[in-house]
């Protein structure tokens, strides 16, 4: 349920993006839905990979390198998904850049999280605890 919830706010952030930058176009719901399937695949398959082969040149920009890494992503599901549309480097530049932003704060916001558990101490056999006291 929460990768269907995360698809959905990531398709939402892509229709968002369009309507904030003009140069970014996509032509419905069904197409944001498409988009945001074909991006995470290529985040989750090459992107990996990208950021292995560049990595003296990330390590150069201190890291900066992923936000153009991001960009040509973006930009190369615009090149083969109907009904998504970038017009160019800058425009798919500033595209990622906001559309991670969205995605990011809209999932922060929406998707409930789990309270972090401390691992619990095991106390020896012998252990007295002192704190509770008897009256």
């Amino acid at each position: 349920m929460r990768l269907l919830l995360v698809w959905l706010i990531n398709a939402l952030s892509l229709l968002a993006v369009a309507y904030v930058l003009p140069s970014v176009s996509i032509a419905g719901f069904y197409a944001a839905l498409i988009t945001a399937l074909v991006l995470g695949l290529l985040n989750t398959l090459i992107r990996p990979l990208l950021v292995l082969v560049t990595l003296p040149i990330t390590v150069l920009t201190l890291g900066l390198f992923t936000l153009v890494i991001n960009a040509l992503l973006f930009w190369f599901v615009a090149s083969f998904v109907d009904g998504f549309q970038v017009g160019g480097f800058w425009s798919a530049f500033w595209g990622a850049l906001l559309y991670s932003v969205i995605s990011s704060v809209a999932s922060w916001l929406l998707i409930p999280r789990r309270p972090r558990q401390l691992p619990q101490q095991q106390q020896p056999a012998d252990y007295i605890d002192s704190t509770s006291r008897r009256l």
